[in-house]
């Protein structure tokens, strides 16, 4: 029998989630949590093979719950089942070493075999995930700011002046306009709107 911890803030969920998967021959559920904490308690507690864990739960997220429910319990393998498909929530998952991500949509024969396939040691990927990772690994990777430039940057971005930056910086407004210039060439962009709105969409500021 593969042993499933389920892991998310709604009882109605958890509810449906153990009928379909208890009716499974091989599978069997052998705890629930409402939140990232009680998950990580029930995972020690119980040592499931599999934990299903929802992303976005009071006391805790999921992906914070993902790292260390892995941390304590290595042999464990924690699958991700949410709504929520963003691209940030995909790469912290994965990240946080979470062995597959599927949507709250998945069909109870399709999360079944899901969770036979991340027991036999598998990565299971919705598909929309899957062409998330796959353009995320595509994507150029973004520019190298110096730490200068990202600190001028974000007062930039706070609607400070050269003159004033320069005063919080302690250097002078020419050096705030030249960390401005190399930061532009980086971005690519030819102001101070473009560079941050461009430095944003990365994370660098």
């Amino acid at each position: 029998m593969i042993r499933i911890l389920l892991v998310d803030d709604h009882p109605v969920v958890r509810h449906g989630l153990r009928g379909m998967l208890d009716a499974e021959p091989d599978l069997t559920v052998v705890g629930e949590a409402s939140s990232g904490t009680g998950g990580v308690e029930a995972a020690e507690s119980l040592r499931p093979d599999i934990v299903l864990m929802d992303l976005r739960m009071p006391d805790g997220d999921g992906v914070e719950a993902t790292g260390r429910i892995l941390k304590r319990l290595p042999g464990s393998r924690v699958m991700v089942l949410t709504t929520y498909e963003t691209d940030r929530d995909i790469l912290r998952a994965i990240e946080a070493g979470a062995c597959g991500y599927l949507l709250k949509d998945t069909s109870p024969a399709e999360l079944a075999d899901a969770v036979r396939a991340a027991h036999r040691g598998e990565t299971v990927l919705a598909p929309s995930v899957a062409s998330t990772l796959v353009r995320q690994v595509r994507k150029p990777a973004p520019p190298a700011l110096s730490a200068r430039e990202t600190e001028v940057l974000r007062l930039v971005a706070l609607g400070r002046t050269n003159a004033e930056i320069g005063k919080q910086l302690y250097i002078s407004e020419a050096t705030v306009k030249t960390h401005l210039l190399r930061a532009f060439a980086k971005l690519d962009v030819a102001d101070r709107t473009a560079a941050v709105t461009t430095a944003m969409s990365h994370g660098l500021i």
